[in-house]
């Protein structure tokens, strides 16, 4: 029944598969197996979740796959444009974290590919290529948190990184002439 909490976990005990107690760090006690069981999820490790591209090899040099259908997204002017986003998140209660949602990677995804949809879709284009990309990522980081309370998922979201917004590979060689030509 002796259990050992490390200093990046809070453990989380379960009393006939109801949520007894949650534990700090620190050696601690549980009632024997059938009875009290115990998860001890990492609560300071900063997960992330990649959003239009994933992360192949990390290098050096480091390897992408793009996702096409996660970063095509529609702008307020009825332009196309691509965009790579990094979210970073922390889970802020162990036990909605462990019970509430059946995939939380998944679920954070979601919620920020729909979230940075709705945000690009109020911008112009030349807004979301240019000055714009600090407030799309503020006003995104602010929407992923709403909809993850909404799910009760237990997760705080701490960043929320643009990394490429570009054109469509299709039309960047157009784009550029008519940038130029401004």
């Amino acid at each position: 029944g002796i259990y050992t909490v490390g200093p990046d976990e809070k453990g989380v005990i379960l009393r006939f598969g109801r949520m007894n107690a949650i534990t700090d760090s620190g050696l601690n006690y549980h009632l024997p197996f059938p009875i009290e069981t115990v998860y001890t999820p990492k609560v300071t490790e900063v997960k992330r979740v990649e959003i239009g591209f994933r992360t192949i090899d990390p290098g050096p040099p480091a390897r992408y796959a793009d996702r096409p259908h996660e970063s095509l997204m529609l702008t307020g002017d009825e332009n196309i444009v691509d965009i790579d986003m990094i979210v970073q998140y922390l889970i802020a209660d162990p036990a909605k974290y462990l019970f509430a949602v059946r995939d939380p990677n998944g679920t954070v995804r979601d919620a920020a590919e729909a979230a940075l949809r709705e945000v690009v879709g109020s911008k112009v284009i030349d807004e979301a290529l240019t000055t714009g990309k600090p407030e799309i990522q503020a006003n995104t980081m602010v929407l992923i948190q709403k909809i993850l309370d909404k799910y009760g998922s237990g997760l705080r979201v701490v960043a929320v990184q643009l990394q490429d917004v570009n054109p469509p590979k299709e039309v960047v060689d157009s784009f550029i002439d008519v940038a130029s030509a401004r």
